[in-house]
């Protein structure tokens, strides 16, 4: 039996594979699409990802396909200088293209052993208490303990379970491609500062190969969303915001985008779960919703993993759907605030400028931006000290770095006093002692996902907490 079939290929799929596979799980992906999407969706990695990519290992490697940004306040596309004190040692915006993040991310669940199946769409699936059967256009059925359905909006895992998926529709739509021009790229970037200063959602910018990529307020929702637009209804949106077409030509892909925005009721039913746009969808402002596929891959991986190997506390599983419903229904509601300020009429255009003095604030722009980048995310762990339910940032230690220590996706017991043990759950939770190390408490304990879990230096405190995110000690 597969431990673990994860439907869909994409960044969230990927990433999940990736930490199923750190923990040994034999682990399908299925894709339907026969070859990866050239489209660019997404444009980069925001703050929490970056330091998941620096937690595993991967991060030289988005470094060498990327550019990093310090431009900060990235919120209704007003732009301030990068916030002072933003609580991380990776303070920048990686940019990096959505295909390329999706490969490094498929290589990655390739390295470590993740089956890959490309051009198998899954039509059907039934579970009961031992597993999940699921059924493929092929005829295909594959048995598994857990199903994961990462496979995006229009999810066919989040439809068969008849997961209630409430919100807004579409009310915006907006046209999307890469292109070559015949304007002068002078002119297109005197027209670009133009129409900016009341179309915040218009964009013609340079690629590094001399290619542009557009993007242009569509006249209406589209009745077929999934057709993508015309190289002439392009054009013609062009001429209508802009005053022109800049000559565009050979489109290497043209897309539509809307702002529907919703959020699935449960993100488990039984032995199936879901994740990234399966479970939520919204504008894409700020960049977020690449972002925050990744983490939910992050945060359910390691939990699906204590499930299924035997170790995992009770109600463990279930707490992917608690810390991380309440994350999206937050950014939800942050792409909301955004899509509102970004309106043309006088009344939006006003409340966008009075948000552009509140942010030249430190403490405003600094809170929004931990937002859009998700280092503000606070699981609720009760009450205790200020750390606790926070992922806590890379820091130096005696020897080397926090996160090099995280590589395999074990719990870390980082203590500078010398005088604890874990030594119950060694096969789960990787013992630090470095007195070097630059926090300010004398020890504390991560979960996989970086996430403090107990603050302290007493023994007997510590074996009360270990047991809720570890599970019971070894025989």
């Amino acid at each position: 039996m597969i431990d673990v079939v994860v439907v869909g290929g994409g960044p969230t799929g990927m990433m999940l594979a990736a930490e199923l596979r750190l923990h040994g799980l034999h682990t399908v992906v299925l894709e339907k699409e026969a070859e990866p999407s050239p489209i660019v969706r997404g444009l980069g990695l925001h703050v929490r990802s970056i330091e998941i990519m620096d937690q595993r290992g991967l991060l030289d490697r988005f470094l060498a396909h990327g550019k990093q940004y310090r431009m900060g306040g990235y919120f209704a596309g007003i732009i301030k200088p990068w916030p002072k004190r933003l609580d991380t040692a990776h303070p920048y915006i990686l940019g990096i293209p959505q295909p390329v993040t999706d490969r490094l991310l498929a290589e990655r669940a390739a390295e470590l052993g993740a089956d890959i199946r490309r051009g198998r769409a899954l039509v059907g699936l039934a579970q009961d208490e031992d597993g999940v059967d699921a059924e493929l256009a092929d005829g295909t059925r594959l048995r598994a303990r857990y199903l994961v359905g990462c496979d995006g909006g229009r999810s066919t895992v989040r439809r068969l379970l008849g997961v209630g998926f409430p919100g807004e529709p579409a009310r915006t739509e907006w046209l999307l491609g890469e292109v070559e021009v015949t304007e002068t790229p002078e002119r297109i970037a005197a027209v670009m500062a133009e129409v900016r200063g009341t179309q915040l959602g218009f964009g013609i910018g340079p690629l590094d190969d001399g290619a542009y990529r557009a993007v242009v307020p569509a006249a209406r929702v589209a009745e077929d969303r999934t057709a993508p637009p015309t190289l002439e209804e392009f054009r013609q949106r062009l001429r209508e915001v802009a005053g022109t077409d800049f000559g565009v030509h050979s489109p290497r892909w043209l897309s539509r985008f809307g702002d529907a925005t919703r959020l699935a009721e449960r993100y488990r039913v039984g032995r199936v779960l879901l994740a990234g746009d399966a479970a939520h969808v919204h504008a894409p402002l700020g960049g977020q919703g690449l972002n925050l596929g990744i983490q939910d891959a992050f945060n359910l991986g390691w939990k699906l993993a204590a499930e299924v190997r035997g170790w995992a506390p009770e109600g463990l599983l279930d707490s992917y759907h608690t810390e991380r419903h309440p994350v999206a229904a937050d950014v939800l509601d942050n792409t909301r605030a955004q899509s509102a300020l970004m309106a043309t009429d006088p009344g939006a255009r006003a409340a966008h400028r009075l948000l552009s003095e509140l942010m030249d604030f430190e403490e405003v722009n600094r809170h929004l931006m931990e937002k859009v980048t998700a280092v503000g995310v606070r699981y609720d762990f009760g009450e205790g000290h200020e750390l606790l339910g926070r992922r806590l940032r890379d820091v130096p230690l005696g020897r080397g770095r926090l996160y090099e220590r995280m590589r395999h996706g074990r719990g870390v017991l980082l203590d500078r006093t010398g005088r604890l043990s874990a030594a119950g759950w060694a096969d789960r939770v990787d013992h630090v002692v470095d007195g070097d190390a630059e926090v300010d408490v004398p020890a504390l304990l991560l979960r996989p996902d970086g996430h403090v879990a107990w603050v302290g230096e007493d023994q007997r405190d510590l074996l009360d907490h270990l047991p809720r995110w570890f599970g019971e000690p070894a025989a």
